[in-house]
């Protein structure tokens, strides 16, 4: 008889600094999918889902069943109702598959609730009590989770993407599932290791094609590799979430069936790894230039620029309305410049008018708006889909009703009503807009879009913008972080 595998997975990166919740409706407007449904819509796709469905697929043996996978784009605190809610429908939905011979499950590591601060430790242990402690759990976990014990706890074993921008989810997904297929078979027997560390990587240098990150993952590997371990992942972390558990970590997974003394290796392991980042701390603070500083070299660089608004990134919860860059660049008389907006009012206004037609728009962050003259070039569905591996994994985007409109500077602004990372160039391409047309592409983000615009950009410039993903994390008024935590600190040890 084929051993029965549950897939499921509750999916948030939560930044507890934004005022605005996160909902249910976020949710069911996101990719809230149950049972098959979460096979059409990843089988074939560049997702860690989609590596899961390729491995379990291909062994004669075991079954994949999926229950349920909710998902939300990046945003403020889920409220308790909403987080409830999915537990209900996901319990029910599990309750109704088993029985079942173990789990591959899909949180993404930094999920906060009202009244759960630890989301994904929660939902994980009581996963965990409801399959009792011998049937094995392994997941994947996207590597801006803030990593807790009891998430470790409630599993056998995690491993995290190990890019950034994340563009190896699929082979993430694979690998996870191969664990709990070699552990169903007897052929393994994972135990993981979690080491806090004292400090979190800032933000903009998480970016793991260049160094610091570079160099570490190397050496992760490379130590890995020494010590027969099953996986060894970095967490980068996510300094977003003002929670205990916030900061940089390891996971390391050791085979018990192959070495008798795995915990032993794998904590042994942990200090050396934690020896080594902790001797380059600095290294991993960043520059955080601002505005001002940047416009002076743009200049110089070859076009387009990939200007990254750190303080509105999407893909950190930010609202993605700010035109803090659009302004300071107008105000040079720089262009051609793309910039897209979250910012359905913008969107009703200008869908009065015709094709063509120029009017004065007020648009970006409410009680802040930027104010020009513009002309209307297209009114579209707001729909693309993406077929090559970029960030996130996503094959179907869909901005909500979306229109482009000029300045008189000669800037291009993307209004959606629906926030999107701009983790595709498509969402460009899609529309009628070549790239290569343009002196600069704004991208709200901080390393994510550059596994989209890279390849047509080749000046990439980080700018720490305003706003609640801001790069210098500590202007963050955190109530909740360990302490001592580096760069907050200076002295510290490890527990």
């Amino acid at each position: 008889m084929r051993k029965r595998i549950a897939l499921l997975g509750i999916y948030h990166e939560t930044n507890t600094f934004i005022e605005t919740p996160t909902t249910l409706d976020d949710f069911k407007n996101g990719y809230w999918l149950a049972g098959e449904a979460i096979r059409t819509e990843y089988e074939g796709a560049h997702h860690e889902i989609s590596g899961v469905i390729d491995v379990i697929d291909a062994c004669p043996d075991m079954e994949l069943v999926p229950v349920l996978y909710a998902s939300a784009t990046p945003g403020g605190l889920i409220q308790k109702a909403a987080y409830e809610a999915i537990l209900a429908e996901m319990w029910a939905a599990f309750e109704a598959v088993l029985p079942v011979d173990g789990c591959v499950v899909v949180p993404h590591g930094a999920g906060v609730a009202e009244s759960y601060p630890d989301l994904d430790g929660h939902w994980l242990g009581l996963l965990r009590e409801k399959l009792g402690p011998e049937l094995p759990i392994t997941g994947t976990l996207d590597p801006h989770a803030n990593v807790s014990p009891a998430m470790v706890l409630a599993t056998d074993a995690l491993v995290a993407y190990a890019t950034n921008p994340h563009i190896d989810q699929r082979a993430t997904g694979r690998k996870a599932a191969r664990m709990l297929v070699e552990t169903l078979r007897g052929t393994i027997q994972p135990v993981q290791h979690l080491v806090q560390l004292p400090m979190a990587i800032s933000i903009e240098q998480q970016y793991t094609s260049q160094d610091p990150c570079q160099s570490l993952l190397a050496h992760l590997t490379e130590t890995g590799e020494q010590n027969r371990l099953l996986s060894a992942s970095l967490l980068l972390g996510f300094p977003y979430a003002d929670v205990a558990e916030m900061g940089s970590a390891f996971i390391l997974v050791a085979d018990q069936k192959q070495d008798a003394d795995a915990q032993k290796l794998i904590r042994k392991t942990g200090q050396q790894l934690s020896d080594y980042i902790l001797d380059r701390k600095e290294e991993f603070n960043g520059q955080k230039t601002g505005i001002q500083a940047v416009l002076p070299s743009l200049a110089a660089l070859p076009k387009p620029i990939l200007m990254l608004d750190m303080g509105d990134n999407v893909g950190g919860g930010a609202p993605g309305n700010s035109t803090h860059l659009l302004e300071s660049l107008e105000m040079k008389n720089i262009a051609p410049v793309f910039i897209c907006l979250y910012d359905p009012s913008a969107v009703k206004e200008a869908s009065q008018y015709a094709v063509g037609e120029s009017f004065p728009l007020a648009m970006g962050e409410a009680g802040k708006h930027y104010k020009t003259e513009v002309k209307l070039m297209q009114l579209s569905d707001g729909k693309f889909t993406e077929s090559t591996p970029k960030h996130g994994g996503f094959v179907n985007y869909d901005m909500g009703e979306t229109v482009l409109v000029e300045t008189k500077k000669g800037n291009t602004v993307m209004l959606t009503t629906r926030r999107t990372p701009p983790y595709s160039l498509r969402q460009m391409t899609a529309f009628g807009l070549k790239p290569d047309a343009f002196s600069i592409i704004i991208a709200k983000g901080v390393n994510a879009p550059i596994a989209a615009y890279a390849p047509v950009c080749p000046a990439i410039v980080q700018v720490d913008t305003p706003g609640v993903t801001q790069a210098d994390m500590t202007l963050f008024a955190y109530q909740n972080r360990r302490r001592p935590l580096f760069p907050f600190e200076q002295t510290y040890q490890l527990p």
